[in-house]
């Protein structure tokens, strides 16, 4: 490819020093578990989102088992989420013993539809077989979804809200910054994020000091005062103090890169208008573009011609979760999720990172207005 689909070699050469300086610094004071730089980023990542606790983990999947796991969920409950998402979303809930239970998108945002989630939360109660315990909304592509309505679904059967912000963390929803929207909120840091670290890394947020003094015994084999004081049963979910170190010098100039991401999406919005359905952001929300994803009829075709042109493009998410192999047992089958399964077949993503060059949303929508002809 002589375009890079996401450019980490550009981010390294702005901030190369301090990248350099933090791991350095960890290799000379040698604490490279739960070293110093873990509890100063926490201190970060809560100031810059809003929440009372910051605790780092492993991953973005175990991110989210942390939360699960402090709402002690097990077998007999229901956890509702999206099948348009990332296969972890969903994995997490069946590896607590939980069973997800899908909610179809609103086809303009890709998020879970409020009014189809209070359908199938009623539809479970009904039925008496599951329990219904909490919610895991995933804010897609960057952008979050209506937490206001969520939240009423929520508050009407005392259910929590999981915020799965692996692909939004600093997306804005109603002045309200993402990985502060649910009772627990989770992000990934892995490398592609729009925050992202060396290797693997992870972050769960809550203002609810009990959860948080739960989740912080789970990271840690379920510890109680010292390391061999087992109160519960665990994960281990620490993060690398390296990868602590890498991310707090990319913390400092994430406002910025975010603003850089939306230049660049607008750029894309501008330059494809008639050539694809580009992506809606509702009043009062702000992604942080973790991917620009476009909808058309004729993807193979665009995506073929930006090949030849060197331009790579991605689809996410060819088979949405609840049609996957892996949850046929729940008995899900093709039209259940018709919006869903509609966006499987006519999504695809372009380029998206901050240092994207100015002419290039013109580049891509020429290669495809040339496709199309």
């Amino acid at each position: 490819m002589s375009v890079p689909f996401i450019d980490l070699k550009a981010q390294y050469a702005r901030i190369q020093d301090d990248i350099n300086a933090g791991i350095q610094g960890v290799l000379e004071h040698g604490k490279y578990i739960m070293g110093p730089e873990i509890t100063e980023l926490e201190s970060q990542l809560a100031a810059f989102c809003g929440a009372k606790h910051a605790i780092t983990c492993s991953n973005g999947t175990d991110a989210l088992s942390l939360g699960l796991m402090a709402y002690d969920i097990g077998p007999g409950d229901a956890v509702f989420t999206t099948p348009f998402t990332f296969f972890a979303t969903a994995e997490v809930i069946a590896l607590a013993g939980a069973t997800p239970v899908f909610v179809d998108i609103d086809p303009r945002t890709f998020n879970i539809d409020p009014v189809k989630l209070e359908e199938e939360v009623a539809r479970i109660v009904t039925e008496g077989k599951l329990k219904p315990r909490g919610i895991i909304p995933v804010n897609l592509f960057g952008l979050a979804p209506d937490f206001d309505a969520i939240e009423l679904v929520a508050k009407q059967y005392d259910l929590f809200v999981l915020e799965d912000t692996a692909q939004g963390f600093g997306g804005l929803y109603k002045g309200r910054i993402s990985g502060s929207l649910g009772d627990v909120s989770s992000t990934s840091f892995f490398p592609a994020k729009p925050l992202g670290c060396y290797g693997d890394g992870g972050a769960v947020f809550t203002s609810n000091d009990e959860l948080a003094t739960k989740m912080r015994s789970i990271r840690v084999h379920g510890q109680g005062l010292d390391k061999y004081d087992n109160i519960r049963i665990g994960l281990n979910a620490r993060m690398d103090t390296m990868q602590a170190a890498i991310l707090m010098p990319k913390l400092a100039i994430f406002p910025e890169e975010i603003q850089l991401r939306q230049k660049v999406a607008d750029s894309y919005t501008q330059a494809l208008e008639g050539l694809v359905e580009t992506p809606y952001v509702p009043d009062g929300y702000n992604s942080v573009w973790a991917q620009y994803s476009v909808l058309s009829d004729h993807r193979e075709a665009l995506q073929d011609a930006l090949k030849e042109a060197g331009i790579p493009s991605v689809v996410y998410y060819r088979i949405p979760c609840h049609l996957s192999k892996a949850f046929e047992h729940l008995g899900y089958k093709e039209g259940d999720m018709p919006e869903s399964e509609k966006a499987s077949k006519r999504i695809f993503s372009l380029p998206m990172h901050p240092y994207v060059e100015g002419d290039f949303a013109e580049k891509v929508a020429n290669v495809c207005r040339v496709a199309l002809t």
